[in-house]
């Protein structure tokens, strides 16, 4: 009887009584799923995610320095809500993709997800894209888009509005004494809403952190006056340089505070092909509050505020120097060491050892190799020597025997 009664229920289920069928199953094309789920590829469509679509612009062009085609990146801000970024690298290229011979290669990146020069290590050695999705996001949610390119001593321009080409890639005169990509964009208040708007502030701050990683870059800032409140901090025009790279970023936090070093203790390592590490390291007196250290970590100019492997072979790095000079009391200068001081480190990764399939999150870099070889290099340079801590730390407790101690 039972069985009698399910057979009839299934026999009512057909597909008109369900209403699920073929006809709603959505496939979703071009640039269309990041205007659906935008949270997917910047992470929501709060103030955050609004200046996201800005550093994926400007980690194209710091791509571009730090690959040595570029030593200049301009920012400008408008009053009518467009942001402009530039430099003079080699420039999007601009020929007939062979995949799709009717467009240029600058429309396929702009309208195609995956799209880029970033996947091996022909075009770029080192480089902060994964996914090749950066300037196609910031297009389909920006309502309007007008990309320059200067090649061959020709200046070409294309537009698009919400990640539609409104023409085709133009030739608008010709450009002898200039080069490079400017990337003009207005984010869509479709997905952000028509209250959201850029704050100088933040902008300036994502430019000069930028600046800080790579030493061969100039950046000039300029936003219109308008924009700026009488009290703001924030320059209307500026020029953001720093030899000193990371060295100069702690002096910056430091400039209020006593440190225990007249300066910074910084290195940078060259690993051949297998990239380069850059570091900085200091301590001071007074702390921070709640938190008396704190390290920000990068790769590729990429913030990785998760951490990563970089991040912990660093802070390994740390420990070891100060096991060797207080064996008997290892653990414990190691932990204080590592609580009091502020650093700043940023691997840099070639192409041969970028992420493999399984990793997919800029935030935090876990790749094994990069623990070890951040460890080593940093651990056997004199600066991280040189900057163990001498003295014992006051709470800390002598102990009978460590590990540490018996391999020393």
């Amino acid at each position: 009887m039972a069985a009698a009664k399910q057979a009839k229920l299934f026999d009512q289920m057909s597909t008109e009584s369900t209403g699920y069928s073929a006809k709603d199953i959505e496939v979703l094309e071009g640039l269309e799923p990041v205007r659906k789920r935008p949270g997917m590829y910047i992470g929501g469509t709060d103030e955050r995610a609004y200046h996201h679509l800005f550093a994926e612009v400007l980690d194209n062009s710091m791509d571009e320095a730090v690959a040595g085609h570029a030593s200049r990146i301009e920012i400008k801000l408008d009053a009518d809500g467009f942001l402009a970024v530039s430099d003079n690298g080699r420039g999007i290229p601009v020929d007939p993709h062979p995949k799709f011979p009717k467009k240029s290669a600058l429309e396929v990146i702009m309208t195609t997800l995956h799209a880029g020069g970033k996947f091996s290590d022909k075009a770029y050695e080192t480089a902060g894209g994964l996914h090749g999705v950066g300037i196609s996001v910031v297009n389909a949610l920006s309502e309007l888009v007008e990309v320059e390119v200067a090649r061959d001593k020709i200046l070409y321009r294309q537009t698009f509005s919400r990640g539609i080409p409104q023409d085709k890639l133009k030739k608008v005169g010709t450009a002898p004494n200039r080069r490079g990509t400017v990337v003009k964009f207005k984010p869509d208040f479709q997905i952000f809403g028509e209250k959201m708007r850029f704050r100088p502030a933040r902008l300036f701050q994502m430019a000069r952190s930028k600046a800080y990683l790579y030493r061969g870059v100039e950046v000039r800032w300029s936003c219109d006056p308008s924009l700026l409140p009488e009290d703001s901090k924030v320059p209307a025009e500026a020029t953001l340089s720093y030899p000193n790279g990371l060295a100069d970023q702690l002096d910056e936090v430091f400039k209020d505070k006593a440190t225990i070093t007249d300066a910074a203790f910084t290195g940078l390592v060259d690993q051949g092909g297998e990239g380069k590490v850059e570091w900085a390291i200091a301590w001071t007196r007074a702390g921070f509050g709640e938190a008396d250290g704190f390290s920000r970590s990068y790769c590729n100019t990429i913030p990785t505020p998760d951490g990563g492997t970089h991040e912990a072979g660093f802070r390994s790095a740390i420990g070891w120097p100060v096991a060797r000079k207080k064996p008997t009391n290892c653990s414990a200068g190691r932990l204080s060491a590592r609580k009091n001081a502020s650093a700043a480190a940023r691997p840099r990764i070639s192409a041969a050892n970028r992420p493999p399939r399984s990793f997919a999150c800029r935030a935090s870099w876990r790749i094994a190799p990069t623990r070890g070889r951040t460890a080593r290099n940093c651990s056997s340079s004199r600066g991280i020597r040189l900057a163990a801590p001498p003295s014992r730390p006051a709470t800390a407790r002598p102990r009978p025997y460590c590990p540490c101690a018996a391999r020393s």
